[in-house]
């Protein structure tokens, strides 16, 4: 597998504007002279022709505060999370976030995915507490108010579960990217430094690693080294500016940026100062990886880099022949993304990518490519390299790293068909 070499580039980073414009103006030519003009372009009217008024600017609309906590539209009801497969047991399952129905890269807080394994707990906030103890000097309680006494801060990252795409280990499972890649999301969360509060009880210089306990009915439990989490991690208590919702940690959550999901512990009601890892069943009988050589892959907390095309991906038809954006996202658990190439035939010609809008650390990154589809078959991918220089690798490469017998940390080039009819498959 590549981990350090920079993808080969067929096209410049920065694309020439007129040279998009003179091959769309050629495309639409071209797509004229075939008979596809009704498809591609939209109805004109003549100029002196009236536009009748829509029904719905001939009444008042709802008044205000109807209803007082804002919805989306009725119209966008579809756009919801969903379930891959049932629950094996109530309380345990995921739901996924609608990846190909979002724009730019933060993920709206009642479409953040979940994974619950033991429900959600409704918890009083003024009843709530966090303890600190263990290897420090003075152990303390905390009380949410108390947290909100200390200086807060707002940073943008990616979640995402060390399961997300486990799907497509043995092969294109058929799935659309919401049941593939949807356990993933993006916010701007805001609270209090771990240091901070680590300050405030002084460490050991034994303390090594840190035990973080949740308040649901499985105590969700992970031991995390303290040296690689300690300037980054936060203990917070708002998303996207306002408090948790309860499926999402309320009232107080760790977010330990670039982490496996199950690292960032929901509900946090305890942190307690280590000389070593507990050994949890978080951390041995799961969220380990089988190696082919019968060794296991453990303690692995970085998300390594990864990208997937949200539009056109499983779902769409592409109805008209020409210009398309290719759209879609990439992250990485080991800091910003550098790159990210995109290919129409299935990976043996590359091109780069616009990185749309600010790239963040340990963010997701909008990308977008521009593609002139003639109506033929097409298997769209994309691939992301990270600013360590590591590159997302291929399905084979893969497999012949870590093997087939895991679910973690599947984070392949993702292969979208397109038909000749312009049906879009994960094939």
């Amino acid at each position: 597998m590549t981990h350090d070499t920079k993808p080969p580039h067929t096209e410049p980073r920065s694309p020439n504007r007129r040279r998009v414009l003179g091959g769309l103006a050629s495309t639409l030519a071209g797509t004229l002279a075939g008979g596809f003009a009704t498809a591609a372009r939209p109805a004109t009217i003549a100029p002196d022709t009236p536009l009748e008024p829509a029904p719905w600017t001939l009444e008042p609309g709802a008044p205000l505060l109807s209803p007082p906590y804002g919805v989306p539209a009725s119209f966008e009801a579809g756009v919801i999370r969903r379930v891959a497969r049932a629950p094996a047991m109530p309380g345990s399952g995921s739901s996924m976030t609608p990846l190909a129905d979002l724009a730019g890269s933060i993920t709206p807080n009642g479409l953040f995915y979940e994974r619950h394994h033991a429900g959600v707990p409704q918890i009083d906030p003024d009843r709530h507490r966090l303890a600190i103890h263990g290897l420090v000097r003075e152990p303390r309680v905390f009380t949410v108010d108390d947290l909100l006494r200390f200086p807060s801060e707002s940073h943008i990252y990616f979640l995402e579960c060390s399961g997300n795409t486990g799907s497509e280990w043995n092969g294109p499972s058929g799935l659309p990217v919401q049941l593939t890649h949807g356990l993933l999301s993006c916010c701007e969360w805001t609270g209090v430094r771990l240091s901070t509060l680590l300050d405030e009880t002084g460490v050991t210089p034994s303390a090594q690693w840190l035990l973080a306990e949740g308040a649901d009915g499985a105590a969700m439990t992970r031991s995390l080294p303290l040296d690689r989490i300690l300037e980054r991690a936060l203990v917070v208590y708002a998303q996207n500016g306002e408090r948790l919702r309860p499926e999402n940690g309320y009232p107080l959550r760790l977010i330990v940026p670039g982490f496996e999901g199950n690292t960032n512990i929901k509900w946090l009601r305890r942190l307690k100062l280590i000389r070593a890892p507990e050994m949890t069943r978080e951390e041995t009988s799961k969220y380990t990886s089988l190696l082919p050589d019968g060794y296991a892959r453990q303690f692995v907390f970085e998300m390594d880099a990864k990208s997937v095309i949200t539009r056109p991906s499983p779902g769409h038809r592409l109805t008209a022949r020409g210009y398309h954006a290719v759209s879609g996202l990439a992250w990485s658990g080991r800091g910003r993304i550098r790159g990210v190439d995109v290919s129409d035939d299935g990976g043996h010609t590359w091109r780069a990518a616009r990185l749309v809008g600010a790239v963040h650390d340990r963010a997701l990154t909008r990308f977008v490519a521009d593609w002139h589809w003639d109506g033929g078959p097409a298997t769209l991918q994309s691939r992301a390299v990270d600013e360590t220089g590591y590159v997302q690798p291929t399905r084979d490469a893969l497999v012949a790293a870590r093997g087939l017998n895991t679910q973690y940390h599947y984070n392949a080039i993702q292969s979208w068909r397109v038909g000749a009819d312009g049906e879009v498959r994960n094939a």
